[in-house]
């Protein structure tokens, strides 16, 4: 086993080998969602999918809702970074916001059995998944500070992460696509940016 750490997961850092079966369960998990649904979801199914042993992937995953969550951290986080302007125009922070907020939205939406499981996992109250709900909001905070550059005053950035966390919830019940979501977030920048 390698001693180099590459990565540092909601529970502890890892060893590349570690890295890799963490990458595994996590694949796994995106495919058992689209096979089963998330009702159809186990940890020791992902497991057993991941060719892991159960008791390997709950060191790593205290539950299903930690394992979904992780998945989407890990989209997000995989996102290049925003740049930020020094001294956007109006219009110009409107579009960065709008690409921002289409860009997270739709991390999940051709995939409408994960994006389900997302939504319901994030609302999870389980320590891994409050860890790491926090790490997505503030990964959601800076992209949007950094497409308003300049123009970044906290109650626009509230106002803005308020409305994607609606628009998410939304999406998440079943009222609308997460395509459509992301229009009526488009809009919805449009009234906050100023």
């Amino acid at each position: 086993m390698s001693g180099k750490l590459t990565a540092e997961p909601t529970r502890r850092r890892l060893t590349e080998r570690q890295a890799d079966t963490v990458r595994r369960l996590t694949e796994a998990a995106v495919e058992e969602v689209r096979e089963t649904g998330s009702d159809g979801l186990t940890v020791r199914n992902v497991a057993r999918r991941a060719g892991v042993a159960p008791a390997t992937a709950y060191t790593y995953f205290a539950s299903r809702n930690h394992l979904v969550t992780e998945v989407f951290w890990r989209r997000l986080s995989a996102l290049p970074p925003v740049e930020a302007p020094a001294e956007p125009l109006p219009e110009e922070a409107r579009e960065r916001v709008v690409a921002v907020l289409r860009e997270i939205t739709l991390l999940v939406s051709d995939e409408p059995r994960l994006a389900a499981a997302c939504t319901a996992a994030m609302l999870g109250n389980d320590p891994d998944v409050q860890e790491l709900r926090a790490r997505i909001g503030l990964a959601v905070r800076r992209r949007l500070r950094a497409a308003l550059g300049a123009r970044a005053d906290r109650r626009t950035v509230d106002a803005l992460e308020l409305a994607y966390a609606g628009a998410l919830l939304q999406a998440g019940m079943g009222h609308t696509s997460y395509g459509e979501m992301a229009d009526r977030l488009a809009d919805i920048a449009e009234l906050i940016v100023r």
